[in-house]
């Protein structure tokens, strides 16, 4: 989950709470919040964090619950990593790889960010990706700032 324009914070917990009210959603947590700068783009710094929850949805219907979140929160897609009011990822679904034309599981850039990895750590530390664990792959990207915000 990351937002660089408005409230972004409290954008963030709204839509943690909006997705945790989901029928077939079930014990939502929240990692911390952090604070990077863009990657690959420009504006505000962004605020980020990760959740993680039991789901009964089929992975392209949580998406399409992610997207419909977003789109309620003013997201537009005006270019690829414009600023945004919000941004919902499905990182991980349980151990399945999908590679569909909407959706890549897992996210085949997670491990290359600091702005997930830091938080993805504080809820799975022990964490393994094909790349390496969340643990070792967190230390390869250390050039890349991040804040964790009280």
């Amino acid at each position: 989950m990351g937002a660089n324009l408005g409230e972004a914070r409290q954008t963030l917990e709204t839509a943690a709470a909006e997705l945790a009210a989901t029928a077939g959603i079930q014990d939502l947590t929240l990692a911390h919040f952090y604070s990077t700068a863009p990657v690959d783009s420009s504006g505000p710094d962004y605020v980020n964090t990760v959740v993680r929850f039991t789901c009964t949805l089929a992975p392209e219907n949580l998406l399409d619950r992610l997207q419909h979140i977003e789109q309620e929160h003013g997201r537009t897609r005006l270019y690829r990593n414009a600023p945004r009011t919000l941004d919902l990822d499905l990182l991980l679904y349980g151990q399945e790889q999908i590679n569909t034309e909407r959706l890549i599981v897992p996210h085949p850039r997670m491990h290359e960010r600091a702005f997930v990895l830091a938080p993805l750590a504080d809820l799975a530390p022990e964490l393994e990706l094909a790349q390496g664990s969340v643990k070792e792959l967190l230390s390869t990207v250390q050039d890349q700032e991040i804040r964790r915000l009280p």
